[in-house]
């Protein structure tokens, strides 16, 4: 029997899954594509700090001493933009393996989705990549401070695809979902009390893309 967390996982990846149809039509125009590349752009550079910083030092803490705070608890918190950011940009066998995995986890001490080659996911959750564990930013931090002010600069950036304080990317996909029928409890930015009050008090609405998701809703009007 599946934990909660491994079906509230597996019920978002497998959603994304069945609504890939009409991602796929909103991405051959370039509406979906175009909203993520400033957000994979952030992430290619964070990837980029983190491997030419911080692999040598995590590699020997996490797996040649097993002190890793990433990966040692069976769930992390993952968005639900997550998953459709992941879904895009991974091959369907892919998201078929990951469902196959929460529906059969193998030891409950680790992450589900850690593997015998790393993470599972292909773009792994924003919270899992921005992570750095109090041993790993003392010893690099400490040894040049100037990186830190590249990672709170790092902090600062994360927040404009996912704190919703202002238009944010991982809201606006979460609602094209939503306008589609769709909910999850991943859908923190819609469900999360304090996030709605967050957007309440700064007068954010939540638009599903902008104009992209009113084109989406017209053409869906237009197939009726």
């Amino acid at each position: 029997m599946m934990s909660d967390y491994n079906r509230e996982q597996y019920t978002a990846f497998d959603l994304v899954r069945r609504h890939c149809k009409d991602l796929m039509a909103l991405n051959r125009n370039g509406h979906i594509s175009s909203s993520l590349e400033d957000y994979l752009q952030f992430r290619r550079a964070v990837d980029r700090f983190l491997q030419d910083h911080f692999s040598s030092t995590c590699h020997e803490a996490c797996y040649r001493n097993r002190l890793s705070a990433c990966c040692s608890r069976e769930g992390i918190i993952s968005f639900f933009a997550d998953v459709v950011v992941n879904a895009l940009h991974s091959p369907p066998q892919k998201i078929d393996y990951i469902l196959d995995v929460l529906q059969n986890p193998g030891s409950i001490e680790k992450c589900v989705y850690l593997g015998e080659n790393g993470c599972l996911w292909r773009i792994k959750p924003i919270v899992c990549t921005m992570f750095l564990c109090d041993r790993a930013q003392d010893a690099v931090f400490g040894r040049n401070p100037d990186l830190r002010h590249q990672w709170e600069e790092f902090q600062v950036l994360k927040k404009r695809f996912t704190w919703p304080d202002r238009p944010v990317l991982f809201d606006d996909l979460e609602s094209v979902f939503i306008e589609g029928g769709y909910s999850s409890p991943l859908m923190y930015l819609h469900n999360s009390p304090g996030l709605l009050r967050l957007k309440k008090t700064n007068g954010i609405i939540s638009a599903g893309l902008g104009k992209y998701s009113n084109r989406s809703g017209k053409e869906k009007a237009s197939r009726r």
